[in-house]
């Protein structure tokens, strides 16, 4: 009896302090819990499988399309237009995390091939290294990198190219749907490894 009592004591003394709050104060509280609410779904939502935008790097613009083929790895094709040549590239790259999932760095290779200015055609291989982030809560990618290459039939033999490129996420990765069983993914882990006889 002494436990209802003092429930239903809890229950006047809230319902008082809730009458007092103004509908201002109301509207504030809601607002946060929204923010709070769209903060978390958006720090879930990082990851991509399709992103595409622009490249922006020296004398030359083009456009960038970068596609998930595993879960660290990526596949890029690059199409550039300078002053005097236009080149297609396409790259593997490998990413690994740096503070969170949000932002990484990442290194690959790939080749090249193009046309330049009474030159005609030229190919080459590149390699790559840069750093991504994913902007929290836009559905945008910002990459920075240097992407040394190797020419065959160009005029330059070498170049060290730097570039900048925003992508905009087409294809966001699916969620993983959470277990309502909390030892679902344990039990599962333990029978991929064989335990306790593995």
């Amino acid at each position: 009896m002494g436990g209802k009592v003092l429930f239903c004591r809890i229950g006047k003394i809230f319902a008082a302090a809730g009458g007092r709050l103004r509908k201002q104060h109301m509207k504030k509280i809601i607002f946060t819990m929204l923010l709070v609410a769209g903060a978390a779904t958006a720090s879930h939502a990082q990851k991509y499988r399709t992103a595409a935008g622009i490249r922006l790097g020296g004398d030359q613009f083009g456009a960038t399309l970068q596609q998930r083929v595993a879960e660290k790895s990526t596949l890029e094709g690059i199409a550039l237009v300078g002053s005097r040549e236009y080149s297609g590239t396409v790259l593997y790259q490998r990413h690994w995390p740096m503070l969170g999932k949000r932002f990484n760095y990442y290194l690959g290779g790939g080749g090249h091939l193009g046309n330049l200015k009474d030159h005609g055609v030229f190919t080459g291989l590149d390699a790559i290294v840069g750093v991504e982030y994913k902007i929290n809560g836009l559905p945008f990618l910002l990459s920075a990198d240097v992407k040394p290459a190797l020419h065959f039939n160009h005029e330059d033999w070498v170049n060290l190219a730097t570039g900048i490129s925003i992508r905009y996420v087409i294809l966001p990765e699916k969620k993983e749907k959470k277990k309502l069983w909390p030892f679902g993914k344990q039990q599962e882990e333990e029978e991929k490894s064989g335990w306790p006889f593995g």
